[in-house]
């Protein structure tokens, strides 16, 4: 897989702009990169720490960060030089795009990569979880597995009831996929799909009371925002059927992570499936360090994912590069074509 051509800067080395990518990247995007500037790649898996996450941004003419970066007013003052941010994700609630815009700094997404890789996730959490996947793979490498029994039965797809909580360019991603398994749709968003791509999924709107009545699974696919933080507590978790699953692929604070390990243990919930969890959420100054206990104990009714939304190879390299062609746009003195705002000092 070939990087394409990026436009070049022919200047003195000393003159160039500087990008810090935070997190390891496919060496293509670090030559595509290199063509136009000085690059500062983060070698390793692991992410820099705090201090020397702070010494190489205030370097930087550019950034390029992921889902586990933060940019706040106090960060982005000790980067002078700084003339845009590129996410290589869509969703932007760990990162102050107000404060970029106020300083003059582009602040750029991915913007529709992302929904394919994610629909498809969250459609194998859902089998996964409810057809018990997980437990049959460790009876058959427990030693111990001679053959059929009855045992673990589950809850097939075909014909239930998916409830779709936020429907974007992902909430009807996962509907097209959920309507070829033969689930019924209904779904639960502020705006209202067209008359077409309702008849398309065969979908039907209600508000989020009557949605978790009828659902039985319900995928939450929002954004973290004050209304959605911990929208699904104790009280909105005991609406829904106690012989529902819970899907989170959208924000893990979207979800009261304790709240969803009592109702579990109390047997008012089937099973909880996520690749997001609270402690992911840097937007919050009150995050918890760790996935709650109690719901890591809960390992016959819950499933989990590292944040794999987007982890297919092909993507993560668009993803990666759709960024990189934003921080080239940016620093050739063009606007981003992905930015999400109009910084008031133009770069």
């Amino acid at each position: 897989m070939n990087a394409p051509e990026s436009p070049r800067q022919d200047r003195p080395e000393k003159d160039r702009p500087s990008i810090f990518i935070t997190n390891h990247v496919r060496p293509e995007l670090i030559t595509f990169l290199k063509k136009i500037a000085r690059v500062d790649a983060n070698p390793k898996a692991k992410p820099f720490s705090r201090d020397e996450f702070f010494k190489r941004a205030s370097r930087a003419s550019a950034m390029m960060v992921f889902m586990n970066d933060s940019l706040d007013a106090a960060i982005l003052d000790r980067c002078p030089n700084l003339r845009v941010v590129a996410a290589a994700l869509k969703g932007c609630d760990n990162f102050d795009v107000g404060a970029c815009t106020v300083r003059g700094i582009w602040f750029t997404i991915v913007p529709d990569l992302l929904t394919t890789p994610t629909a498809e996730l969250a459609v194998a959490l859902a089998l996964g979880l409810s057809r018990k996947i997980l437990d049959g793979d460790r009876i058959v490498r427990s030693g111990k597995f001679s053959g059929w029994r009855p045992r673990l039965y589950g809850t097939g797809l075909s014909g239930r009831t998916a409830g779709i909580v936020g429907m974007g360019n992902l909430g009807r991603a996962l509907a097209r996929r959920l309507a070829a398994f033969e689930m019924k749709i209904v779904y639960a968003d502020p705006i209202a799909l067209s008359a077409e791509s309702e008849r398309e999924f065969g979908a039907v709107r209600l508000n989020l009371v009557k949605l978790l009545a009828q659902s039985d699974f319900v995928f939450l696919l929002l954004p973290l925002a004050p209304p959605t933080k911990h929208l699904f507590d104790s009280g909105t978790v005991a609406r829904m059927r106690p012989d529902s699953f819970l899907i989170n692929v959208g924000r893990g604070s979207v979800v009261d992570e304790r709240a969803v390990a009592h109702a579990l243990e109390s047997g008012r919930l089937a099973g909880y499936a996520a690749d997001v969890f609270e402690m992911e959420d840097w937007a919050r100054s009150d995050r918890p360090n760790s996935i709650d206990a109690a719901l890591i104990a809960q390992t016959e009714k819950t499933l989990f994912t590292p944040h794999l939304g987007s982890a297919v190879a092909e993507v993560r390299y668009e993803i990666e590069m759709r960024a990189a062609r934003n921080i080239a746009e940016a620093l050739a003195g063009r606007r981003p074509p992905d930015a999400i705002n109009e910084p008031r000092q133009k770069p």
